[in-house]
């Protein structure tokens, strides 16, 4: 008989610090809940120590008979320049280590590389508990978006900094493995995601929804969701609707999100249709009542939204990478365009817009795949690299460097 105890980590306290959590959205935020409800069902008691976010006071918040989290801290904060509903945490390390000496945890997971995540990291090395952290945005890559590439190289290093501070950092796909390797950051854990396809289906398609976008039965909705922002190369979803709507003059751009890029793109383009910032089965109504889903970001480390609008039965066009390349079989279940060819990416939108039995032969099979994606298995993916590994008592004093100036 094969002994099991092993399997499974035993039932433990782990801390999750983050500076975004819902009810923000983003995908950050999304992950983040999808982990914690996942691990209380597992039977774990997690705490989440994050930023205050508006209209909250700081401390401890108990949340009984809320199934996300047992129990947040709650810290200060200050707002993200340039993302002014997103803020970052302010604590000091003594104050954590406080907190964690009334109530020491098992395990803690840093998924943000902000100032709450250095003072998290700092006071759990003090205290000997084990830490992990989290690799979901390519800060380093923003740069470029903003004016400010010549940083790229000193984000990188500060990147490399942060994480090898910690006993393993967690990425969400093979090829961001190889990318945090060439940054230095080791060791990396596939941590993949997962979507929820008993939310995100094809049966909430809602057909007066589409009418008051103006569009008939046989009519495409283009949808973008995520955040108007220029690291997600809006400027290529914009080239691309406009090259379908030569040829289909009654196709809509159906934008769900809110960013700092909203009034610019709805001064110029007044007949694009802005939804705003969409929850729970708003959401899903406003993905299953597209056709198209256009996803065009280059510097996302997933893109959950590929994974929501697969479910959705969507026909999704990327980039051949971060989600897309890993769940995504290019003119079977989506199609896929190599990072340097914009060109590419604008005639597989196209070559789907013309062809209605290609079109809704792939949009069936991307729900097929996104079936197979549940987070149950993700769940249990993140307690063998993180939770088993606490049960080998390692040391966690490597890598204490002071932060690089390059």
């Amino acid at each position: 008989m094969i002994d099991t105890r092993l399997a499974r980590p035993r039932k433990q306290h782990i801390t999750i610090v983050s500076e975004t959590f819902p009810p923000e959205i983003n995908g950050v935020a999304n992950t983040l809940k999808h982990l914690c409800q996942g691990l209380i069902q597992h039977g774990h008691q997690v705490t989440v120590v994050r930023p205050r976010q508006r209209h909250e006071s700081i401390g401890v918040t108990l949340n009984a008979g809320n199934t996300l989290f047992a129990s947040e801290y709650v810290v200060a904060s200050l707002p993200l320049p340039g993302y002014a509903d997103l803020r970052v945490g302010i604590a000091r390390s003594c104050e954590l280590q406080r907190l964690w000496q009334a109530n020491r945890p098992d395990a803690i997971y840093v998924a943000t590389q902000g100032p709450l995540g250095i003072v998290a990291v700092s006071a759990a090395r003090k205290m000997g508990l084990p830490v992990s952290s989290g690799f979901h945005t390519n800060f380093h890559q923003y740069s470029q978006y903003y004016g400010f590439g010549a940083l790229e190289k000193l984000l990188c290093a500060y990147g490399r900094w942060f994480h090898n501070r910690t006993a393993i950092t967690l990425v969400p796909t093979k090829k961001m493995q190889q990318v945090t390797a060439d940054m230095g950051i080791t060791p990396a854990g596939l941590w993949s995601r997962g979507v929820d396809c008993s939310r995100f289906t094809p049966s909430k398609r809602d057909e007066p929804l589409r009418a008051s976008w103006g569009l008939k039965e046989k009519d495409h909705a283009v949808l973008y969701v995520g955040r108007l922002a220029a690291e997600k190369n809006l400027r290529m979803a914009v080239a691309c609707y406009e090259r379908i709507r030569t040829l289909h003059p009654r196709a809509k751009f159906v934008l769900v999100g809110d960013g700092p890029m909203r009034k610019q793109l709805s001064e110029k383009h007044p007949d694009y249709i802005f939804c705003g910032t969409q929850r729970g089965s708003d959401l899903a109504r406003h993905y299953a009542s597209g056709d198209l889903f256009l996803f065009p970001s280059k510097t996302d480390t997933f893109g959950n939204v590929v994974l929501e609008a697969m479910a959705s039965g969507l026909a999704v066009v990327a980039y051949d990478d971060a989600a897309a390349h890993e769940h995504i079989r290019h003119e079977e279940s989506g199609f896929k365009a190599p990072l340097d060819q914009d060109e590419r990416f604008i005639s597989g939108a196209l070559r789907l817009a013309n062809q209605p039995t290609l079109l809704n032969r792939i949009r069936a099979q991307a729900r097929r795949d996104a079936l197979k994606l549940s987070w149950s298995s993700r769940i249990e993916q993140f307690e063998k690299l993180v939770l088993n590994q606490n049960e080998k008592a390692r040391p966690y004093a490597r890598n204490k460097q002071s932060i690089p100036l390059l």
